[in-house]
């Protein structure tokens, strides 16, 4: 079972009688007229009577004066100032012409700055000849671009498989004090090896929820935009960890001035329109992934979520950027004004399980071509500064579910975090997408592995007030969403800040080895997933400053401090070694750590994370009293399963 959101693409208007599109494929086009350079897309699977129009710097005046005289008088505007321009639009039977971002006087300035006002969306009879209107309005001396606007299409390999078993006690592999009772079977935060959700799962394939929630649970000050389809905002696990536009009032009118009336918990931007649960049939895939992110935690029910609080009102926040509704897909106009919204409204993280098909679009430069008013949207959000901790935004992908040896865009693309899917074995899910594009490996489940079970798969939040289990890269990308708002949670409380490509870097860096679980038929995966799957823990440390050491499971650990010190030759002596009972007992280290050869010598026997200090001296004694200064070092220790040399399991 797949569950992914595809945009099936086309190509660009290329010159030439025959040529190829970014798909291979030939095509017949017009004859060169020097227009070509100004289409983004082509008429297929484009929406029928409607274009996205870019105007030039010097034009961008005149037809704001003239489409904002007619609004601002009750009207829909119908002429845009330009007389050549008005002149096509007097041949097609035009309805609408709008600025497709609308004026937010809060950031107008930013806005004007990023050259997104000069795009207007324009309707007209859906019967015209859509390629012809396109080439007519590129012919206009002041339109810079004319962008074709591409259909989203839902693509489903199966349904949500609601949970219907009762909570059965199970031990964490720490002591989390959380009473959400299915918190056990959320394998993919804390994997204790229960083998009553399948039995070829392996202890430690999660996310280490475990380990990074005693420091850190979330902070309300990040926010973490879902764009998908609507989030279920009065689910009792979501409800507390909504995001709130207090400025707005549910009156049917802006009240705050941001172009969108009743934008209380974000806004759908397929019908433009409220987000209103009751007359949507699907809800499932955007609550599921809200709930991923941000499940109220410790709050006696249901489900926990990666950056969801302790129970006392410190969740981050979840705003409902909604560009999917039941079987009807969105657009390339939506999903750039989602962005700009959530951009402009205070979210700091965009959480993105939607994709073009993976081959679709095949390189870097390709998709800066074909996807003009999408990307710009997506780089204006990146260049927004929401949270104190970091620079700008952090837009997270899902890598696809075409099982094909690329990512799909635009999460392939380089200033954006792409993720692929691990089944709750360390192993590559089936249907992930792998290879070029790829940054990074989180749990997506894997339905096959506990079929006709659906315990292998990743439990959620879906609508109704419900619970349910679901797999895929949309599955897997929430969960680096999540520890990503618990990275910046982390920061907030510790004070730190860093800019958006730092942050960026440590979250991409705070991974574990997946390559020697691909291995045999996985073989293919091997280097080809990502830096690796995502440790929260790890990420805490990264923002804390603290270096990261891996040690194995059920065998000597050797660690040399020295090599992380200075240029790894530094002049320094180990005096001691501290880590507290319950970090020994949590990773199951019997004798107290030695020191021998300046190195430290233990064995952990079960998984896990933990701080270790470590004493040094600066300086050589004298024999007479003349001492060396002591300082004081931390470490942060990552247990995990290895293999043997042989490929068994150790």
């Amino acid at each position: 079972m797949r569950t992914f959101w595809s945009l099936l693409l086309a190509a660009a208007v290329l010159a030439g009688s025959c040529a190829k599109d970014e798909f291979g494929q030939g095509v017949e086009t017009a004859p060169d007229d020097g227009l070509s350079a100004k289409l983004v897309f082509s008429a297929d699977n484009a929406r029928q009577g409607e274009l996205l129009v870019c105007f030039s710097s010097n034009a961008a005046e005149r037809i704001e004066s003239a489409v904002g005289a007619m609004t601002r008088a009750g009207g829909i505007a119908t002429r845009s100032g330009i007389g050549d321009f008005d002149a096509v639009l007097d041949g097609i039977g035009v309805k609408t012409i709008r600025r497709l971002f609308p004026v937010d006087s809060r950031h107008e300035e930013r806005t004007r700055a990023a050259g997104l006002h000069r795009w207007y969306f324009v309707g007209f009879d859906a019967d015209a000849d859509l390629d012809f209107v396109a080439r007519q309005m590129a012919a206009v001396a002041e339109v810079s671009k004319v962008e074709f606007n591409q259909q989203l299409r839902h693509v489903a390999c199966g349904e949500v498989v609601p949970l219907t078993e009762s909570p059965v006690v199970a031990p964490t592999r720490a002591a989390v004090q959380f009473d959400d009772p299915y918190l056990e079977r959320q394998w993919h935060y804390i994997n204790t090896g229960n083998t009553t959700l399948y039995d070829g799962i392996k202890v430690g394939a999660d996310v280490n929820c475990a380990e990074a929630w005693r420091l850190c649970t979330g902070d309300p000050r990040v926010v973490v935009a879902v764009l998908d389809n609507c989030v279920q905002w009065d689910h009792p696990d979501l409800a507390a960890n909504m995001w709130v536009n207090s400025d707005e009032t549910l009156n049917g009118a802006d009240s705050d001035g941001n172009g969108y009336a009743d934008d209380i918990h974000g806004y759908n931007f397929v019908d433009d329109k409220e987000l209103t649960i009751s007359t949507i049939k699907d809800a499932d895939h955007g609550t599921h992934v809200a709930g991923t992110v941000a499940a109220v935690n410790n709050n006696g029910r249901g489900v926990c979520g990666v950056a969801g609080g302790s129970g006392n009102n410190d969740g981050v926040k979840i705003m409902s950027c909604q560009i999917f509704c039941d079987d009807r897909g969105g657009s390339a106009e939506q999903t750039a004004r989602a962005f700009k919204y959530a951009a402009d409204n205070g979210a700091t993280i965009a959480q993105c399980s939607f994709g073009y098909e993976a081959g679709g679009i095949t390189s870097d430069d390709a998709y800066v071509r074909n996807a003009s008013v999408e990307k710009q949207a997506i780089d204006y959000f990146i260049a927004t500064q929401n949270c104190p901790a970091v620079g700008g935004g952090v837009v997270i992908f899902a890598a696809g579910n075409d099982e094909k040896g690329m990512a799909s865009y635009p999460g392939a693309y380089r200033d954006y975090v792409s993720v692929t899917s691990i089944s709750c074995d360390y192993t590559p899910a089936y249907y992930t997408n792998y290879g070029p594009g790829c940054n990074i490996a989180a749990p997506g489940g894997d339905a096959y592995q506990s079929y006709p079970q659906a315990t292998s798969q990743v439990l959620s939040t879906i609508n109704g007030g419900k619970y349910g289990y679901m797999q895929g890269t949309s599955m897997a990308c929430p969960h680096v969403s999540g520890v990503a708002a618990l990275g910046l949670s982390y920061a907030l409380q510790l004070g730190k800040t860093f800019t958006q490509s730092e942050f960026v870097a440590l979250l991409l860096t705070s991974v574990n080895n997946i390559n020697q679980y691909c291995t045999g038929v996985d073989a293919k995966y091997a280097k080809q997933m990502g830096s690796g799957y995502i440790d929260a823990f790890q990420l805490l440390m990264n923002v804390r400053g603290i270096t990261c050491i891996q040690v194995p499971v059920g065998s000597q650990a050797t660690v040399r401090p020295l090599e992380y010190l200075g240029d790894g030759n530094a002049s320094l002596t180990i005096a001691s070694v501290e880590i507290s009972d319950e970090d020994r007992a949590r990773l199951g280290i019997g004798a107290a750590p030695t020191i021998f050869s300046n190195q430290v010598l233990f064995k952990c026997t079960k998984p896990g994370s933990a701080i270790i200090r470590i004493r040094l001296q600066a300086g050589t004694n004298s024999g007479s009293g003349m001492n060396g200064m002591t300082i004081t070092r931390e470490f942060a220790l990552i247990a995990r399963e290895s293999r043997s040399a042989n490929g068994g399991w150790l």
